[in-house]
């Protein structure tokens, strides 16, 4: 932890970071004194408040770890029952968990920022439990489209710039990951996606459908769905999220900062037993596979398994006749380094809320991500699983764009972007 508390002092003086590195360095010396002491946190009795634990899901390939924890007995294992609970839209996830309907829920690491700051919708104090899974979203483009040459960013910004009309995109919820996937990946290409297209908001599992019938001229959504519109011959990959932001954290396990403070045990019995599914998941091909057959089930994503099994895998596709292996398909485990709640990964989608003028002021990013990120909760359950954790709370990462986040100084890179609201 060290010497992240000397780069800060060097590159920002004593005043200004003076706060945010006294937060940092705390939150390092209890992470350190976490790691050493494997149990610490069993004060009288580990056993789970509240055993019956409804976890809302949007039909997507990411919402596996938590399916089969239930599916193969994770659960069990920690004195809880998962019941895996599908859900229509994020709208849907985010009210039902504000009002407790759900304890939880497989959701858009944007969505429960917005709602800690009440954005889009009600606000409530909210927890990050975990980081469910990297990678694995795409943009994909019409076929219309492709067929006018738009296949990839710059090229899509030659023919909107060449035949001007009203062009359409979609993502699945206002502060939600899709939509700042999107904005970013059209605005490193000098395209405003707030001035210069019209971006409307459609639940995941109903984004081929409205492709299908002209609705849209692209979209940004999760996995099945970009695969799904190739199968269909509708709509072509034009860029994965693994090319906008290699290893970006993707959907979370979110909760009430009430639920959280009120039922730990439980909260860390969930944490270990998705941890174990994600590493599971990642341990095998077989285990891949396994995974497609049991959530392509209607109970789950509903699709054929060929729609899923193939981008899991890394085989991609982009519905022109070119194929690849991506070694940075979706993960959810890694050894441990998809799950946790990096407070830079939370602060990344605070700067972008700000830059899109979803936020009208800098909030207090790290202040903000402390709240949320339930670093000490999600320690406690790794270390009970001998999961290694990294030392420090901030992760740096180069975008697509060639501009490096590292969220030591969130205001100079929200405000340092060319194009923005």
């Amino acid at each position: 932890m060290g010497h992240m508390g000397h780069s800060l002092e060097a590159k920002h003086g004593e005043g200004l970071m003076s706060t945010e590195r006294r937060k940092l360095l705390a939150t390092g010396a209890a992470l350190s004194g976490l790691a050493t002491v494997p149990g610490a946190w069993a004060a009288g009795s580990d056993k789970p408040e509240k055993e019956e634990v409804r976890i809302g899901f949007i039909p997507l390939t990411d919402c596996a770890s938590i399916v089969m924890a239930a599916a193969l007995g994770f659960d069990k294992k920690y004195g809880i029952k998962i019941v895996p609970t599908k859900e229509a839209s994020w709208a849907g996830v985010r009210d039902k968990l504000v009002n407790g309907e759900l304890d939880m829920a497989h959701v858009l690491y944007g969505l429960v920022y917005g709602v800690q700051l009440g954005i889009a919708g009600p606000k409530k104090d909210m927890a990050v439990l975990m980081t469910l899974n990297h990678n694995g979203q795409a943009i994909t483009l019409s076929r219309k489209l492709a067929e006018a040459g738009a296949t990839d960013t710059a090229s899509l910004a030659r023919v909107m710039a060449r035949e001007r009309r009203d062009y359409t995109f979609a993502q699945t919820f206002p502060t939600g990951t899709h939509a700042m996937w999107l904005y970013y990946w059209l605005a490193a290409a000098g395209v405003n996606p707030l001035k210069e297209a019209k971006v409307i908001t459609v639940p995941p599992p109903q984004m081929v459908a409205n492709m299908r019938v002209g609705n849209m001229d692209g979209f940004c959504v999760g996995e099945p769905w970009n695969h799904r519109a190739i199968i269909d011959g509708i709509g072509i990959t034009a860029a994965t999220t693994q090319d906008i932001w290699k290893d970006h954290p993707e959907k979370v396990l979110g909760t009430t900062a009430d639920f959280a403070r009120k039922y730990p045990n439980t909260a860390r019995a969930v944490i270990m037993a998705v941890l174990e599914a994600g590493r599971w998941i990642d341990a095998s091909l077989s285990n891949k596979q396994k995974m497609a057959e049991t959530i392509a089930d209607k109970a789950y994503v509903n699709t054929s398994v060929d729609a899923i099994n193939q981008r899991i895998l890394g085989r991609y596709q982009n519905g022109l006749g070119k194929s690849w292996d991506d070694a940075n398909h979706m993960k959810f485990f890694n050894d441990g380094a998809v799950n946790f709640p990096y407070l830079s990964d939370g602060m990344w989608f605070l700067t972008q809320h700000k830059r899109w003028g979803l936020l009208k002021e800098h909030p207090d990013y790290l202040a903000v991500a402390r709240q949320v990120n339930q670093i000490e909760l999600y320690t406690q359950a790794a270390t009970q699983l001998k999961v290694s954790v990294p030392k420090e709370p901030l992760r740096s990462a180069k975008l697509i764009d060639g501009v490096v986040w590292d969220g030591k100084d969130p205001r100079k890179y929200a405000d340092g972007f060319k194009v923005k609201s």
